[in-house]
């Protein structure tokens, strides 16, 4: 069992960067696969990237490479976005979430079991 607290969230102009950060409770955060999720209002929620238990390995969607990034300190059990260039359509409430599943990393929202309540990220244009 694992229970994930997000924050960073806020609003920023066009361009600017943001900070996510996601605490985890429990000892076996080190053992999860932790990615990231986002849903627009009207939108389905989408996979933006996901980090192996030991962050070796790293995914990312198509839309936020080169700008997103993705990871963990298993020392203070938090994994982390870091958003740079941010754009209009990056805004959403971004979720993370874990996974206890071992093998590769997945995409899928139903293949998570853990997640956290969200935070808000707004980009003005």
């Amino acid at each position: 069992q694992v229970q994930l607290v997000e924050s960073g969230g806020g609003l920023v102009q066009a361009g600017g960067s943001l900070r996510l950060s996601c605490a985890a409770s429990g000892r076996t955060f080190g053992t999860y696969a932790m990615a990231w999720f986002r849903q627009a209002s009207g939108k389905e929620r989408e996979f933006v990237a996901a980090i192996s238990w030991s962050g070796g390995s790293k995914l990312y969607a198509d839309s936020v490479k080169g700008r997103l990034t993705i990871y963990r300190d298993n020392g203070k059990s938090t994994v982390y976005l870091q958003m740079n260039n941010l754009k209009p359509e990056d805004a959403a409430v971004y979720y993370c979430a874990a996974d206890s599943k071992t093998g590769y990393l997945r995409t899928q929202p139903s293949s998570y079991a853990y997640w956290g309540q969200g935070t808000q990220v707004t980009v003005s244009s």
